[in-house]
């Protein structure tokens, strides 16, 4: 028995969810969903996918930690991406999202220790202040207590099957060291 319901992946697989198992997963899966996922809830000026934002993290990182800035938000494959001020209100999702996380880690063998997370948060933060600039309207309407600074180099939104063949492009190249 298997904890939750079951859904269909884009590769044809069943996958449950709440009841993740490493032999369910699927890079192919994670790269399709993640790349026709909208960030910001669809709120940015125009369509730009996770599965980019993924590679821009990945392309912020030194060799050791690419792999896991490209997969930090794989999870949201199959959970789909909530917006920063959205998840800390349901429950159950916080959990959901970590038991995910730990098993696509164990499956791709990611480093989940202090250091890659932090390594990882920074990036993930620099990207942030970079869309915010790129894809959002400017000025914003209120201050979005940005970490990070902006990288220098503007983002050009690509549709999602460029941003599906760029993400499985980065895996390929940074999954075997």
């Amino acid at each position: 028995m298997r904890r939750g319901d079951w859904m269909q992946t884009y590769t044809g697989r069943v996958f449950w969810p709440m009841d993740p198992r490493e032999d369910d997963l699927c890079i192919e899966d994670i790269a399709h969903a993640l790349a026709h996922q909208c960030r910001f809830a669809g709120h940015c000026a125009e369509f730009y996918s996770v599965a980019q934002h993924s590679v821009i993290v990945a392309s912020l990182l030194s060799e050791p930690f690419r792999l896991e800035g490209l997969m930090h938000d794989a999870a949201e494959a199959y959970l789909v991406d909530l917006p920063r001020p959205v998840k800390p209100y349901l429950d159950g999702y916080a959990a959901a999202e970590l038991e995910l996380r730990t098993c696509i880690s164990d499956r791709y063998h990611l480093r989940m220790d202090p250091v890659a997370t932090n390594v990882v948060k920074r990036a993930d933060n620099i990207a942030l202040a970079t869309e915010a600039r790129d894809l959002m309207m400017w000025p914003p309407p209120a201050d979005w207590h940005l970490e990070e600074l902006p990288r220098h180099k503007r983002i050009v939104p690509i549709g999602p099957s460029a941003a599906e063949a760029q993400f499985l492009a980065w895996w390929e190249d940074n999954r075997n060291g």
